[in-house]
């Protein structure tokens, strides 16, 4: 269904988890639209030493996604975490967005799952870094993380002289 048919198709009274897999969604659609917009010989370009190449944005945002679900479901204690990511090399954009498949059909899944209170009284605690936020709040900012790679590759983009895709529709 074209984008705009699936935002006018949406029902009057969503519930909260509707709304955050509604954001996530259209931000992942959005993303990957730009990243699409990548040519394969610029996947390992960046404007300087110390900044991510464009394929490693890629990967950070998806991998990042997969470390904050870990992050909701134990409540903000990592523990042991092992990335799935580690030590896989660099190819392209499809074989990333492959392999991220299933642990982002997971981390919608345990969205859905929450019941309408968990947002307001489940607290993550991430107390290496001071952090201690209500799931709903968490979850916001889980989703502005992937937003502003979404502006720094269209960054990456205009300074590539790159066509950039049309992601506001």
């Amino acid at each position: 269904m074209p984008p705009n048919n699936r935002i006018n198709n949406i029902k009057q009274n969503m519930t909260q988890n509707e709304i955050i897999i509604l954001n996530f969604e259209e931000i992942r659609r959005r993303s990957i639209k730009l990243w699409h917009g990548i040519t394969p010989e610029n996947y390992f370009w960046r404007p300087d030493i110390n900044a991510m190449t464009c394929i490693e944005m890629v990967r950070h945002v998806l991998e990042s996604e997969h470390l904050f679900h870990i992050i909701v479901n134990k409540r903000g204690n990592l523990g042991d975490y092992i990335s799935p990511w580690t030590n896989r090399p660099y190819s392209d954009l499809q074989t990333e967005l492959d392999f991220a498949k299933p642990f982002r059909e997971n981390f919608i899944k345990t969205i859905n799952e929450f019941n309408s209170d968990d947002f307001s009284t489940i607290e993550i605690i991430r107390s290496e870094k001071g952090q201690r936020r209500r799931l709903g709040d968490y979850l916001q900012r889980i989703a502005y993380h992937e937003a502003v790679h979404t502006g720094q590759m269209l960054s990456y983009m205009r300074t590539l002289g790159l066509e950039r895709p049309q992601i506001w529709d």
